[in-house]
């Protein structure tokens, strides 16, 4: 699964040919969670409610790159790496 983007111990990725709706997942120590690009809530997992904070902060800023990923991930298409938090 490749890694979309990393910062301050959370990790994110993408799967290739992945069911809708258009997703992304959190990986942060033991919680994972799959967070929806349209609406940013969680789909499925768990999160610590400060990294949740941090992942929609992250997510709101690079939407647009992320339903693109979205997009070339259905495709089988190389996935580009998305800028860290800072």
């Amino acid at each position: 699964m490749p890694e979309v983007s990393r910062f301050l111990g959370i990790v994110i990725r993408m799967y290739y040919n992945e069911h809708p709706p258009p997703h992304f997942h959190v990986q942060y120590n033991e919680y994972d969670a799959e967070l929806s690009i349209e609406t940013l809530e969680i789909i499925d997992g768990k999160l610590p409610r400060r990294v949740f904070g941090l992942v929609l902060e992250w997510a709101a800023l690079h939407r647009e790159e992320l339903r693109d990923n979205w997009i070339r991930a259905r495709r089988q298409d190389v996935i580009i790496t998305i800028d860290p938090l800072v």
